[in-house]
């Protein structure tokens, strides 16, 4: 399952992204928003982060204005890998290398065309699992 969220900047491309999904028959939750009304982003982040986190959803995708703060948001959450992606390259590398388990975008920066080939290539690429990505993500993970 895929756990998807926004704010109000987010709300038109998270639709495009749902319109990607149900097409895909991917399986999502939406956590909200659900319009346009000003609303807050990090209340949007932690409930995507926590259903990721907890194990409810395999992945998740969050979008706000920027996509700069509700990736901060996000990774305030133990566990949480999420990577702002504006371009498919980025999504790639992002799961290749840091196995990043949450895609951030930015409503105003990426049109619905760029923004679905970036999900789709986010929720399709595997982890490399190479010893040097485990070791780096191990080192993010560890609370010194």
């Amino acid at each position: 399952m895929i756990a998807i969220g926004c704010d109000h900047g987010g709300f038109e491309l998270k639709q495009e992204i749902l319109k990607y999904l149900e097409e895909q028959n991917l399986t999502y939750k939406d956590y909200g928003c659900y319009d346009t009304a000003s609303v807050d982003y990090p209340e949007y982040a932690k409930k995507v982060a926590n259903a990721v986190v907890s194990g409810e959803a395999e992945k998740g995708i969050l979008i706000c204005g920027t996509g700069i703060g509700i990736s901060i948001a996000a990774n305030k959450v133990k566990g949480i890998r999420a990577a702002l992606c504006h371009d498919c390259f980025s999504a790639q590398a992002t799961r290749e290398h840091n196995d990043a388990n949450i895609l951030a975008m930015g409503g105003r920066i990426v049109g619905p065309g760029l923004a679905v080939k970036i999900v789709d290539i986010f929720l399709h690429t595997p982890f490399s699992e190479d010893e040097r990505h485990i070791r780096r993500i191990s080192q993010i993970e560890d609370e010194r």
